[in-house]
Protein backbone atom coordinates (compact mmCIF):
# COMPACT_ATOMS: atom_id res chain seq x y z
CA UNK A 1 0.00 0.00 0.00
CA UNK A 2 2.93 2.30 0.86
CA UNK A 3 4.36 2.04 -3.01
CA UNK A 4 0.97 3.52 -3.84
CA UNK A 5 0.81 6.61 -1.99
CA UNK A 6 2.22 9.10 -3.96
CA UNK A 7 5.45 11.33 -2.05
CA UNK A 8 4.99 14.17 0.32
CA UNK A 9 1.28 13.31 1.14
CA UNK A 10 -0.04 11.96 4.06
CA UNK A 11 -1.30 8.13 3.30
CA UNK A 12 -3.82 8.43 5.65
CA UNK A 13 -5.98 11.92 3.56
CA UNK A 14 -8.70 9.62 2.06
CA UNK A 15 -9.81 13.00 0.78
CA UNK A 16 -7.00 12.99 -1.86
CA UNK A 17 -7.21 9.57 -2.30
CA UNK A 18 -11.02 10.41 -3.41
CA UNK A 19 -10.17 12.82 -5.16
CA UNK A 20 -7.38 11.44 -7.50
CA UNK A 21 -9.50 8.40 -7.91
CA UNK A 22 -12.63 10.57 -9.60
CA UNK A 23 -10.12 12.56 -11.55
CA UNK A 24 -8.94 9.62 -13.28
CA UNK A 25 -12.09 8.38 -14.21
CA UNK A 26 -13.83 11.62 -15.13
CA UNK A 27 -11.08 14.10 -16.95
CA UNK A 28 -11.65 17.05 -17.93
CA UNK A 29 -11.43 17.99 -21.76
CA UNK A 30 -8.46 20.27 -22.42
CA UNK A 31 -9.72 23.54 -23.38
CA UNK A 32 -11.00 24.64 -27.17
CA UNK A 33 -11.51 20.97 -26.99
CA UNK A 34 -14.15 19.54 -29.62
CA UNK A 35 -14.68 16.06 -31.04
CA UNK A 36 -13.56 15.61 -35.01
CA UNK A 37 -14.50 12.08 -36.33
CA UNK A 38 -13.07 12.05 -40.05
CA UNK A 39 -14.69 8.69 -41.63
CA UNK A 40 -13.19 7.51 -45.53
CA UNK A 41 -16.00 6.83 -47.86
CA UNK A 42 -14.01 5.82 -50.94
CA UNK A 43 -14.30 8.62 -53.14
CA UNK A 44 -14.79 11.12 -50.45
CA UNK A 45 -13.57 12.18 -46.76
CA UNK A 46 -16.65 13.61 -44.56
CA UNK A 47 -15.67 15.45 -41.41
CA UNK A 48 -18.06 15.95 -38.56
CA UNK A 49 -17.26 17.92 -35.47
CA UNK A 50 -19.21 19.26 -32.76
CA UNK A 51 -19.87 22.39 -31.86
CA UNK A 52 -22.54 22.68 -29.46
CA UNK A 53 -23.59 25.73 -28.03
CA UNK A 54 -21.95 28.13 -31.53
CA UNK A 55 -24.37 29.24 -34.04
CA UNK A 56 -23.83 28.71 -37.62
CA UNK A 57 -22.79 32.66 -38.27
CA UNK A 58 -19.85 31.88 -35.52
CA UNK A 59 -17.83 29.34 -37.52
CA UNK A 60 -15.78 30.16 -40.26
CA UNK A 61 -13.93 27.80 -42.55
CA UNK A 62 -11.10 29.01 -44.06
CA UNK A 63 -8.04 27.20 -46.79
CA UNK A 64 -4.98 28.55 -46.89
CA UNK A 65 -2.65 26.62 -49.31
CA UNK A 66 -3.16 23.04 -48.29
CA UNK A 67 -4.66 23.54 -44.44
CA UNK A 68 -8.28 24.19 -43.73
CA UNK A 69 -9.06 26.05 -40.65
CA UNK A 70 -12.10 25.51 -38.44
CA UNK A 71 -12.98 28.42 -36.08
CA UNK A 72 -15.86 29.15 -33.93
CA UNK A 73 -15.67 31.99 -31.37
CA UNK A 74 -19.38 33.63 -29.76
CA UNK A 75 -19.78 35.46 -26.73
CA UNK A 76 -22.65 35.82 -24.19
CA UNK A 77 -23.92 38.20 -21.69
CA UNK A 78 -26.37 38.27 -19.13
CA UNK A 79 -27.31 41.21 -16.87
CA UNK A 80 -30.08 41.39 -14.53
CA UNK A 81 -30.34 44.68 -12.05
CA UNK A 82 -32.61 45.94 -9.22
CA UNK A 83 -34.91 49.34 -9.23
CA UNK A 84 -31.77 51.13 -8.42
CA UNK A 85 -29.79 50.04 -11.05
CA UNK A 86 -27.04 47.84 -9.36
CA UNK A 87 -26.15 44.52 -10.38
CA UNK A 88 -28.27 41.71 -8.33
CA UNK A 89 -26.37 38.74 -11.22
CA UNK A 90 -24.00 39.83 -13.93
CA UNK A 91 -22.86 36.97 -16.59
CA UNK A 92 -20.61 36.44 -19.30
CA UNK A 93 -19.58 33.66 -21.21
CA UNK A 94 -16.61 33.17 -24.01
CA UNK A 95 -16.14 29.99 -26.00
CA UNK A 96 -13.65 29.79 -29.11
CA UNK A 97 -12.54 26.87 -31.12
CA UNK A 98 -9.71 26.82 -33.42
CA UNK A 99 -8.36 23.62 -35.23
CA UNK A 100 -6.41 22.60 -38.83
CA UNK A 101 -6.37 20.45 -40.70
CA UNK A 102 -3.95 19.04 -43.89
CA UNK A 103 -6.52 19.00 -46.89
CA UNK A 104 -3.60 18.35 -49.71
CA UNK A 105 -5.55 15.05 -50.79
CA UNK A 106 -8.75 17.31 -50.89
CA UNK A 107 -10.06 18.97 -54.01
CA UNK A 108 -11.01 21.73 -52.04
CA UNK A 109 -13.25 23.60 -54.48
CA UNK A 110 -15.49 21.19 -54.09
CA UNK A 111 -15.89 21.13 -50.44
CA UNK A 112 -19.22 21.25 -49.25
CA UNK A 113 -20.45 22.43 -45.43
CA UNK A 114 -23.54 21.88 -43.06
CA UNK A 115 -24.07 22.98 -39.46
CA UNK A 116 -26.96 21.07 -37.80
CA UNK A 117 -27.87 19.97 -34.22
CA UNK A 118 -24.39 21.40 -32.85
CA UNK A 119 -22.35 19.37 -35.43
CA UNK A 120 -20.70 20.93 -38.27
CA UNK A 121 -20.36 18.31 -41.55
CA UNK A 122 -18.04 18.55 -44.11
CA UNK A 123 -18.37 16.44 -47.58
CA UNK A 124 -14.55 16.72 -48.55
CA UNK A 125 -13.89 14.98 -52.34
CA UNK A 126 -10.63 13.90 -52.68
CA UNK A 127 -8.57 14.45 -55.31
CA UNK A 128 -8.55 12.42 -58.75
CA UNK A 129 -5.26 10.54 -59.59
CA UNK A 130 -4.83 11.07 -62.75
CA UNK A 131 -2.52 8.92 -65.26
CA UNK A 132 0.36 10.19 -66.22
CA UNK A 133 -0.51 10.74 -70.14
CA UNK A 134 1.84 9.12 -72.48
CA UNK A 135 2.91 10.28 -75.79
CA UNK A 136 4.63 9.20 -78.87
CA UNK A 137 7.87 11.54 -80.23
CA UNK A 138 8.43 11.59 -83.83
CA UNK A 139 12.00 11.66 -84.50
CA UNK A 140 13.36 14.33 -87.11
Amino acid sequence: MYGLTPFGRNRYDLFNMFDDFDRGFFPEPPPNHCRTDIKDEGDKYVMESELPGFEKEDISLDINGSYLTVSAKHKTETEKKDDDGKYIRRERTFGSYKRSFDVSGIDTDNISAEYKNGVLILDMPKKKHEEPQTKKLEIK
